[in-house]
């Protein structure tokens, strides 16, 4: 079956590509920053959580802060930190603009961070072993809220154009691809 994109007739050889076809005379088309920023804004977001009331018990002034409750939050805050450095690095180093499977990890800790804030929020850890009676805090919901807004905009970035440069000739085959990379 002929290719309708192929410029040659059926039983001809496919011409193979020279220089002048991997040239690029068009700047290369770069992933967009706005899946990064709103990551960033996360994960901000997130890393301010711990700080905040996580768990108060029963009807009592008692409370305590992320920090206070369970040492994985802190952790994965950071962990955030570290990600959105990375990624950030890998931006300025790509081609095109960002490194997928960075982001796709990014994009897994942060749904990750999610749920473990959500589970927090409908059943606080920590305390059944002690028998008390908690109640999830201010800060869980506003670690839920960095968290998916972490994830989304890691999601974002991943969907963008990915660091690996894409070229309109197959250089295995020499065949021409009907996409463009504008």
């Amino acid at each position: 079956m002929r290719n309708p994109m192929s410029n040659s007739r059926p039983n001809e050889p496919t011409p193979r590509p020279g220089p002048a076809d991997l040239r690029e005379d068009r700047p290369a088309r770069t992933a967009g920053k706005a899946g990064l920023a709103l990551a960033a804004v996360g994960i901000v977001v997130f890393n301010v959580a711990p700080f905040m009331d996580w768990v108060h018990l029963g009807d009592t002034e008692f409370s305590r802060t992320g920090y206070e409750t369970d040492s994985l939050v802190p952790f994965v805050a950071y962990l955030g930190i570290g990600l959105l450095l990375a990624m950030a690095y890998a931006g300025s180093r790509a081609s095109r603009g960002q490194h997928r499977g960075l982001t796709l990890v990014s994009m897994a800790v942060a749904l990750a961070a999610t749920v473990q804030c959500v589970a927090f929020a409908l059943n606080p850890m920590g305390g059944l072993e002690r028998g008390d009676d908690l109640g999830a805090a201010v800060g869980v919901y506003v670690g839920i809220l960095g968290a998916a807004l972490w994830a989304v905009g890691s999601g974002l970035l991943a969907k963008e154009v990915e660091g690996d440069d894409r070229r309109d000739v197959d250089l295995r085959t020499g065949e021409r691809s009907g996409t463009t990379t504008r």
